[in-house]
């Protein structure tokens, strides 16, 4: 467990209260600093899925704990978004679109690994992450844009990313289910 890469994913696990903390504050600088603190950890997501094939070090547990600190961390700042107001109205349909996936895409990659069956994570998934991230990022470095810059464009950026992930949430989400299913009859 003491390989670089399972460090990386731990210390996103790690960081999450640290995120909901400073993201239940009210000052900007609290948000600012929960951006950043999100930027690190999606850059130790990338380092550390990278170290492990790079070295060879790729370990159950990374495998088993990577997806869980991504499912945390985008569960957390979702749910924080939503209470702080920045994610509202028809908007956290979207949201809840994306938690219903990553709930449902687990449950059914634990169901399959159970019958030896690996789901691979498609291109289209990982478009998804990435709009999911950038959707996440600009939404909470809206909640410190008052004083740091104008908070419209960032926040109309992060909606409709929150809005392209969800579609391709749903998209891949119904891959993936297809897939299962053929398993399970």
């Amino acid at each position: 467990m003491s390989s670089l890469p399972n460090l990386l994913t731990l210390s996103r696990i790690f960081a999450v209260p640290l995120l909901v903390a400073l993201m239940w504050g009210p000052g900007h600088w609290q948000w600012l600093a929960a951006f950043i603190l999100f930027c690190i950890a999606g850059l130790t997501d990338y380092l550390d899925g990278y170290l492990a094939r790079a070295q060879g070090t790729v370990s159950k547990i990374g495998v088993f704990l990577d997806p869980i600190a991504d499912k945390i961390m985008v569960a957390a700042v979702i749910v924080m978004l939503v209470h702080s107001g920045i994610v509202h109205g028809v908007s956290v349909i979207a949201a809840l679109i994306i938690l219903l996936r990553e709930i449902i895409v687990s449950g059914l990659r634990e169901y399959l690994a159970s019958l030896q069956v690996s789901l691979p994570v498609s291109q289209l998934a990982k478009w998804k992450t990435a709009f999911q991230m950038i959707a996440l990022g600009a939404l909470v470095l809206a909640g410190a844009s008052a004083w740091l810059l104008p908070a419209v464009p960032v926040l109309m950026i992060g909606i409709a990313s929150l809005w392209v992930a969800a579609g391709l949430t749903l998209i891949t989400g119904y891959d993936y289910l297809r897939v299962g299913l053929k398993h399970m009859a």
